[in-house]
C-alpha cells in the first residue's frame, strides 16, 4: 500500500511538472524575454550546421512585435489593439551565417554572384522557404523582411510571417524549411512545437 502511495505521489508529481512547463510565462523586460526566446531548451530557437553553414530560426511571440511599435507607450488600449493584430500571424527569425559572417560577406565569389544572391533574399525567399503541417498542409507565407546590413552584421536575419493557420495550431508542430540557397546544403529542415506558440511568453506591458 505505501509503495502505491508512493507511485501515484511521484506519477502526480510528473503531471504537475509537465502542467507547470506548457503555462504561459511572462517577463517584466524585453531583455529577459529575449534571453528565454534565445535559450535552446526553452524549444523556442533551434540551431543547425550544413556544410559550413549556420542557421538559427528563432521564433518571435506576439509581445515582441507590440512592444516594438508601442515605443514605450503605456495606453492600455493600444495595447490592447496591437496584440490583436499581431496575433493572427506567426513570426519567425531566421538567420544565416558562414565563418561568422553574413551570407553575402563569404557566398558570392563575383559580382554576378552577388546580384544573384542579394535579388534572391530580398524578393525570391518565398520561394525558398515553405511551412506546413505534418499532414503536408502548406501555410501560406504572408511576408518576410530582409534587411540589408551591409556586412555590419555577423548573420544574415530574415523575418518571415505565416498566418495562423487553423489546421496548423491543431498540428503536433509544423515543419519550416529552407531550400538550397546555392550553398550546397540541400534542403535544411526544423521542426517547429505547436504548443510552444500556443503558450508563447508574453511582456508584462
Amino acid at each position: 500500500m505505501h509503495n502505491l502511495f508512493k507511485l501515484k505521489y511521484a506519477v502526480t508529481a510528473i503531471v504537475m511538472v509537465a502542467l507547470c512547463s506548457c503555462k504561459q510565462k511572462s517577463f517584466d523586460n524585453e531583455t529577459a524575454l529575449l534571453e528565454y526566446l534565445q535559450n535552446e531548451t526553452n524549444g523556442y530557437t533551434q540551431y543547425k550546421t550544413v556544410n559550413g553553414v549556420n542557421y538559427t530560426i528563432t521564433y518571435r511571440p506576439t509581445d515582441a512585435l507590440v512592444n516594438q511599435e508601442l515605443a514605450g507607450s503605456k495606453n492600455t488600449h493600444k495595447i490592447k489593439a496591437l496584440r490583436n493584430k499581431y496575433k493572427k500571424y506567426m513570426y519567425f527569425n531566421l538567420s544565416m551565417s558562414a565563418n561568422n559572417q553574413e551570407l553575402l560577406s563569404v557566398a558570392p565569389k563575383n559580382r554576378n554572384e552577388f546580384g544573384a544572391m542579394v535579388n534572391q533574399l530580398a524578393f525570391g525567399m518565398g520561394e525558398k522557404v515553405h511551412v506546413y503541417t505534418p499532414n503536408k498542409d502548406t501555410l501560406e507565407m504572408a511576408d518576410f523582411i530582409y534587411p540589408r546590413m551591409y556586412g555590419m552584421s555577423r548573420a544574415t536575419t530574415i523575418m518571415f510571417v505565416y498566418p495562423r493557420d487553423k489546421k496548423a495550431m491543431k498540428s503536433e508542430y509544423i515543419n519550416f524549411t529552407i531550400e538550397d540557397l546555392g550553398l550546397y546544403t540541400g534542403e535544411v529542415k526544423f521542426k517547429i512545437p505547436i504548443k510552444r506558440i500556443i503558450n508563447e511568453p508574453k511582456l508584462k506591458l
